[in-house]
C-alpha cells in the first residue's frame, strides 16, 4: 500500500485479493495517469460480502485502513456496494472519501433519471435501498433485481454472471422502468464494463464512477488551495 507518489487509496472491504486486483485494474484505467492508485484489502471480512450483517461488520476495518492512510494519499474510495464505514471515515480524515454505491447512484440519477440496481446479493437489498434514501434519491430508485442462485457461485462463473446480470438488467428496464441501471457490487466491476454494449440504456459501473468523483474532489481542493 505504501507509495512514493501522491495517490488515491482504494479499499476493498471484501477479503479477496483477486477481487482487489480486478478493482485496482479498473481504478487505474479510470485514473488514466492523473494520480496513482494504491489498493488495500480487508482481512477480517468474507471473500465476498453478501448480507447486511457482513456489510456492517466490514465498517470497522474500512475505518482502520482509511484512518492509517499514507501521508501522500490524496483521496479514498470505499469499494463495496453499501459503502461500509463511509460516513465515519469521512469524519476522521481530512481528504475526500467516496463510496462506490454513493457515486454510482449520484451518476445514475443525473438529470432526474429513474435508476435501478442489478446485482447478485438479494440479502443486501435493504441496505442498498437505504443508501438511496440516505442520498435523497428514493423517489428515483426503481428497485433491485437479483440474479438467482448462490451469490458467490454466480460471481465465480464469468459466463453465468454476465448472463444472469444481463437478465437482471433487462428486468430493471422492462419491468421497473429504469432509465439507468447500476451493476451493484465492487466484485462485479468487470461484469459492469462488459454489459454496456448489450444495452442502449446506460449501465453504470460503480468503480469508475467513484474514481471520477474522488479525482474531481481532489482537483477542486487543489484549485481552492491555489
Amino acid at each position: 500500500m505504501n507509495m512514493t507518489t501522491s495517490h488515491i487509496l482504494l479499499i476493498n472491504p471484501n477479503s479477496s485479493r483477486a477481487t482487489s486486483d480486478m478493482m485496482h485494474a479498473i481504478a487505474r484505467k479510470t485514473a488514466t495517469g492523473r494520480l496513482a492508485v494504491a489498493v488495500a484489502t480487508a482481512n477480517r471480512s468474507p471473500q465476498m460480502i453478501v448480507n447486511g450483517a457482513q456489510l456492517e461488520a466490514a465498517a470497522d476495518q474500512v475505518i482502520e485502513i482509511g484512518s492509517s492512510h499514507d501521508a501522500d494519499c490524496m483521496g479514498i474510495v470505499v469499494s463495496a456496494f453499501g459503502d461500509p464505514g463511509l460516513a465515519e471515515l469521512r469524519r476522521r480524515v481530512a481528504i475526500p472519501v467516496v463510496g462506490i454505491c454513493e457515486a454510482s447512484m449520484i451518476e445514475a440519477s443525473r438529470d432526474g433519471r429513474k435508476f435501478g440496481v442489478a446485482t447478485t446479493t438479494p440479502d443486501l437489498a435493504e441496505a442498498i435501498a437505504g443508501r438511496a434514501r440516505d442520498l435523497g434519491l428514493a423517489h428515483l430508485y426503481s428497485g433491485i433485481r437479483c440474479t438467482p442462485g448462490d451469490p458467490i457461485a454466480v460471481a465465480g462463473d464469468e459466463k453465468l454472471l454476465q448472463r444472469s446480470l444481463a437478465e437482471a438488467v433487462r428486468e430493471c428496464i422492462e419491468l421497473d422502468g429504469a432509465e439507468a441501471v447500476i451493476i451493484g457490487g465492487g466484485p462485479l466491476g468487470q461484469a459492469a464494463e462488459q454489459l454496456q454494449p448489450m444495452f442502449e440504456t446506460p449501465i453504470i459501473a460503480p468503480i469508475p464512477c467513484a474514481m471520477e468523483r474522488v479525482l474531481g474532489l481532489v482537483e477542486m481542493r487543489a484549485e481552492v488551495a491555489c
